[in-house]
């Protein structure tokens, strides 16, 4: 495991434009979730009402009242390995009423996936004035989240038709140019996280695309040089009380270095502390 660099990588995008889904399948696709779990969170969702269309998106929405309303609420995470790397998986919510937990991600990430809708409307709807991938575009760029990929989902429902992809990455290049994000690094995919297109394996179903699956494009990501020079930061995303181990404070390095024993205080209340021990998400 230590041979291989981590990175934060964040899923961003709209409500309803299918972020939890299209992680929950790509994770059952690569095996890190098996299918009979799958098929448990398929039972689930039959006794809402709604047939079993939340059994991808639940890998990521765990929380009671996050499978009760059917959108996500707070930050769930999951890890995977590429063959490149090991990440840990940020799924934000898409709802502006839980906008704050969507930048306690996005300022931990190391990259971002914004996700579009491919179905007429549901574009416009995320990107314009209000919609929630225009806010999140923005403050993926301003919290300097700079490599980004931007998934264009909901093939199947448009039948998988060139057009309606080219129309939709049309209008998610307006978006991303105009936050200062630069085309020619921001590839744009055709996937669908319902059926399972271009995500971990390459699909029959476009033959006009020609261009990478979601996981291999995960793997054109860099790791940043960070700066060990300076003073340790460590900005706290959350603390957990561990049985038998303690108070646990998460969060990522951000200058500095740290190990075992070393002396740290804690802002803004100027508290001393000694670090006991260090754990990766991966791990």
């Amino acid at each position: 495991m230590a041979d291989k660099p981590h990175l934060n990588l964040i899923v961003t995008g709209h409500i309803d434009n299918g972020k939890s889904t299209t992680m929950g399948h790509f994770l059952m696709d690569l095996g890190v979730v098996d299918e009979r779990t799958i098929a448990a969170h398929g039972a689930e969702s039959e006794k809402t009402g709604k047939g079993d269309t939340f059994k991808y998106a639940w890998v990521m929405d765990n929380i009671k009242d996050e499978r009760e309303r059917g959108i996500t609420i707070d930050l769930a995470f999951q890890k995977f390995e590429s063959p490149k790397y090991f990440f840990t998986l940020i799924d934000a919510p898409g709802h502006r009423d839980f906008i704050k937990n969507m930048i306690t991600g996005a300022s931990e990430a190391d990259a971002a996936i914004l996700v579009l809708s491919a179905k007429e409307g549901e574009t416009d709807t995320a990107i314009a004035a209000g919609g929630q991938a225009r806010e999140h575009a923005f403050l993926l760029k301003t919290l300097g989240v700079s490599q980004l990929i931007v998934a264009i989902n909901k093939m199947d429902a448009v039948e998988y038709k060139e057009d309606a992809f080219k129309a939709a990455e049309e209008k998610g290049e307006k978006l991303v140019k105009s936050v200062g994000y630069k085309l020619e690094n921001v590839p744009f995919i055709p996937v669908s996280g319902w059926k399972g297109d271009n995500l971990v394996k390459k699909t029959e179903n476009m033959p006009w695309y020609s261009g990478k699956t979601l996981l291999e494009a995960f793997d054109d990501f860099t790791v940043a040089e960070k700066p060990v020079g300076k003073p340790l930061r460590v900005p706290i995303q959350d603390v957990y009380t561990i049985t038998g181990v303690g108070t646990v404070p998460v969060g990522r390095v951000e200058t500095g270095t740290m190990k075992a024993g070393d002396k740290i205080v804690v802002m803004p209340a100027g508290a001393p502390g000694e670090i006991k021990s260090i754990e990766t998400h991966h791990t």
